[in-house]
């Protein structure tokens, strides 16, 4: 039986992290296998680009089409190495960050466009889509804040956390247009509710509880 793939999303101080991890306990407790993975990232060569799009010393010059691209090239060795393995044992995978990232980030936020992003993203994947998507929605602002106070160092270390509020806006609205045109399977949370409510929640879409 196919395992199920589970993607989260939400801007910068969502708590998307913290989720998986109590998701990722909550269904090894009642006997499956998970695999939790990070975009981009999750495996050798998707770490070693995260590194160079998230902290490289030349990393600031690297134009936004080539920022895509190292993502999209990320995602495509993440999908045939980990996640599609994962789902043919059955396993369930938890994934921080899918498709839908680059299409906010990259299309929306860098201007490079929803759609072309998008058609990039599925060449990249096979079309592999998650099962379900869980958006952990807040406000620009209090996102902001959180992943400021939670590392102040990052301004400096990392490109796509220290980026201007607009850039924040337009990824956010972007999530807004995915949500209302995949409402089978973009379930939006309440980023500001506290982490056990978010936790239940999720729990409950998956029919756990």
């Amino acid at each position: 039986m196919r395992g199920k793939f589970l993607s989260f999303e939400g801007g910068e101080g969502a708590g998307k992290s913290t989720q998986i991890q109590l998701l990722g306990e909550n269904l090894r407790s009642r006997g499956f296998e998970v695999v939790l993975t990070r975009e981009p990232g999750g495996t050798e060569l998707g770490e070693d680009l995260r590194k160079i799009i998230k902290y490289a010393d030349y990393g600031r010059e690297i134009s936004q089409e080539t920022e895509a691209l190292l993502f999209a090239a990320a995602r495509a060795q993440l999908v045939s190495e980990v996640i599609v393995p994962a789902l043919e044992r059955g396993a369930y995978v938890l994934s921080d960050r899918f498709v839908d990232s680059s299409v906010a980030y990259q299309g929306a936020g860098r201007v490079l466009g929803m759609t072309e992003i998008a058609k990039l993203n599925r060449f990249a994947t096979g079309g592999l889509v998650p099962d379900l998507t869980f958006w952990i929605d807040l406000p620009v602002e209090v996102g902001f804040a959180r992943a400021r106070s939670r590392h102040p160092e990052l301004e400096k270390k990392d490109r796509m956390e220290s980026q201007e509020l607009r850039f924040y806006e337009r990824v956010r609205e972007a999530y807004v247009k995915l949500a209302a045109q995949n409402p089978e399977r973009i379930v939006r949370i309440d980023g500001e509710k506290s982490i056990e409510e978010i936790a239940a929640q999720i729990v409950f879409c998956l029919n756990l509880s």
